[in-house]
């Protein structure tokens, strides 16, 4: 009986490494596939490629965007690799600053005040890169820092390009903090505000950060990586009308970030 039960505890732990095994080389395939796919993955072409029943493939990538290692697009339809793999990021990243700062330049010259680029980054958004106005009063962040979805231009902005079901689950660990005394405080205000930001292209933070500050955000669409542009400003100089003007600008310059090789001036002057 002993020797029996022996054998069987052995058969059940050989049973076990195998289907570890087996799990980690369909995690493999998975991976491979994300990374080999520039526009996304849907799930009929993992559950193929790694032989697994669809319920079973969905489970997968569940969890590898649970842990920040795969991202949908903002129709839930299609997987990208994450930003768990900060090492297979950071290249695209680094490009991502290189091709934006001209523009980056251009618009803090062009406008005068402070011009930023924003990068999703679990439940926030991190400043990647930061052209900070020449004037001695001006609105800047710090590169690396962390800012939240629900109150900044950048978190709407890239907020928007999400589906709906994502950005709830975003802002469940998050809360919508009350930042100043205009931070929208409801999810019923905060999607009311993405239909409209949805509508138009772009965000803007209406001292809803911080009291003294203004900002207004483009998203940029031809990257799969979720991040976009931003002028910012102190609110008595930086007005909303002044803030919608430069949206327009905004616009168009994130546009060339990704999709057109000239310097950001003629982009802006030849659209």
């Amino acid at each position: 009986m002993r020797r029996r039960r022996k054998q069987g505890t052995a058969e059940a732990e050989e049973l076990e490494r195998d289907y570890s095994v087996r799990a980690v080389e369909r995690v493999c395939l998975i991976l491979n596939l994300l990374q080999e796919s520039v526009d996304g993955i849907t799930l009929n072409e993992v559950a193929q490629t790694t032989g697994l029943p669809k319920s079973s493939a969905f489970r997968y990538l569940w969890t590898l965007e649970n842990h920040r290692y795969v991202e949908r697009d903002e129709d839930g339809n299609l997987f990208r690799l994450g930003l768990g793999f900060v090492g297979m990021q950071s290249r695209h990243l680094e490009i991502l600053r290189e091709r934006a700062r001209p523009s980056l330049d251009y618009l803090r010259d062009e406008f005068g005040e402070t011009a930023n680029l924003g990068l999703l980054d679990g439940d926030h958004v991190i400043y990647i890169d930061i052209v900070e106005s020449r004037r001695g009063v001006r609105l800047a962040a710090h590169r690396g820092e962390r800012v939240p979805l629900h109150c900044t231009a950048l978190g709407k902005v890239i907020a928007s390009r999400l589906s709906d079901e994502r950005v709830r689950d975003l802002l469940k660990h998050t809360g919508l903090v009350k930042r100043t005394s205009s931070t929208l405080g409801t999810l019923d205000e905060y999607f009311d505000e993405l239909t409209k930001v949805r509508r138009t292209g772009f965000a803007i933070d209406d001292r809803e950060n911080e009291e003294d500050g203004r900002c207004v955000a483009a998203p940029l669409l031809g990257t799969h990586l979720p991040a976009a542009i931003s002028v910012s400003g102190p609110a008595p100089r930086f007005t909303l009308a002044e803030a919608r003007k430069v949206a327009k600008t905004l616009q168009k310059v994130a546009a060339g970030i990704t999709t057109n090789p000239v310097p950001p001036q003629r982009a802006v002057l030849l659209g």
